[in-house]
């Protein structure tokens, strides 16, 4: 199963609390609206409601910083 973007931010907003505005190009590691536990629990939920497994070497700024780089990610996994 894939991951859109709307998945994605209702699940960075209501269950890891980001009050800030969000939208697919908000960098959320590198402006401090993810630290690395929330990291963790982000790839837990994508790996539970996809199946996928997200190897460590793939947690990558290119990849995770953003949700449409989390979204474009997930959907080149298959």
């Amino acid at each position: 199963m894939s991951l859109n973007v709307e998945d994605l931010i209702g699940y960075l907003k209501n269950d890891l609390n980001i009050e800030e505005a969000l939208d697919g190009d908000t960098e959320l590691f590198s402006s401090g609206l993810l630290d690395s536990v929330s990291m963790v629990s982000l790839i837990t939920f994508i790996e539970e409601r996809t199946g996928a497994t997200i190897q460590p070497g793939d947690v990558t700024l290119d990849n995770f910083d953003t949700v449409e780089r989390i979204r474009a990610y997930v959907d080149s996994l298959g």
